[in-house]
């Protein structure tokens, strides 16, 4: 195996505090991972974490920002999102009503992702999700 292959490939994107970012982050994501069998999944988590940051922290603020990254590897793929803090307490699960239309996004982040990292503090935090692809199909990642 070429040694160049077998390295984490990284991108970034920093994006202002606004909603409209949420749907760009969603198709950055996309672009990247076109073909990738985590595509979808590492959709809807940049999707969650993402409107959760913005909802919950000084990201959503008018100057407001928020960075993401994508790491990739033939065996997983990371999503970290980093708000601009602004909030005394850690992104936590709740466990919201049957018929509540929010409080679900960490819970759907949990049940997709291998493993998840929140770090940081009321300063700003960084929560990672990271998802494990099948081994085979991802020769090419």
């Amino acid at each position: 195996m070429d040694e160049y292959t077998s390295r984490v490939r990284v991108w970034g994107l920093i994006c202002p505090g606004s909603r409209d970012e949420v749907a760009r982050a969603r198709r950055w994501i996309r672009d990247i991972l076109s073909d990738h069998p985590c595509a979808d999944d590492a959709e809807l988590i940049v999707s969650e974490l993402s409107t959760d940051a913005l909802t919950h922290t000084a990201s959503g603020s008018e100057t407001g920002t928020l960075q993401i990254t994508l790491a990739v590897t033939p065996l997983f793929v990371a999503i970290s999102v980093t708000d601009d803090g602004g909030h005394p307490t850690a992104p936590r699960v709740t466990h919201a009503a049957d018929d509540a239309t929010h409080g679900r996004g960490l819970s759907i982040v949990m049940t997709l992702a291998a493993r998840l990292d929140i770090t940081g503090n009321d300063h700003g935090r960084t929560v990672t999700a990271e998802l494990r692809p099948p081994l085979a199909g991802t020769a090419s990642w």
